[in-house]
């Protein structure tokens, strides 16, 4: 019987580096953007400078997109955040390993979630119990 793997390769682990620098570069810059819809600093269009007759709701819909962008940057952040620690576990050598069982998290879930530190399984068990 083969010996399982324990760790990715170093050329795996640069696969996952690249994927995951690719996606931290579009969240970033999500981010960013996304702050300045929160801080009013992001747009140069004509509605900056022309007068504006707005109306009480549009002064409501404009409200509920700040709070909506102000929710998706702290998620966004989040996200970037799991990123970096990432390729701190490639750096580490430690990247694609489940945190509970040990093994080796399959390499079509890190490819749709490049930030996992569960297997679907572990994940699944620790929402039984109600644990993350």
């Amino acid at each position: 019987m083969a010996e399982e793997k324990t760790r990715y390769s170093d050329a795996e682990l640069a696969e996952f580096k690249s994927l995951i620098e690719e996606k931290l570069a579009a969240a970033k810059s999500e981010y960013n953007t996304l702050r300045q819809v929160v801080m009013h600093n992001g747009s140069n269009d004509i509605e900056d400078t022309s007068p504006s007759f707005k109306t009480v709701e549009d002064d409501g819909a404009n409200q509920f997109s700040k709070e909506e962008a102000s929710q998706l940057a702290q998620r966004q952040y989040k996200f970037i955040q799991n990123l970096e620690a990432a390729l701190q576990r490639i750096e580490n050598k430690t990247y694609g390993i489940c945190r509970v069982t040990g093994k080796l998290i399959p390499k079509e879930r890190l490819r749709l979630v490049p930030h996992a530190t569960l297997t679907v399984e572990a994940k699944e068990m620790l929402a039984k119990t109600g644990r993350n």
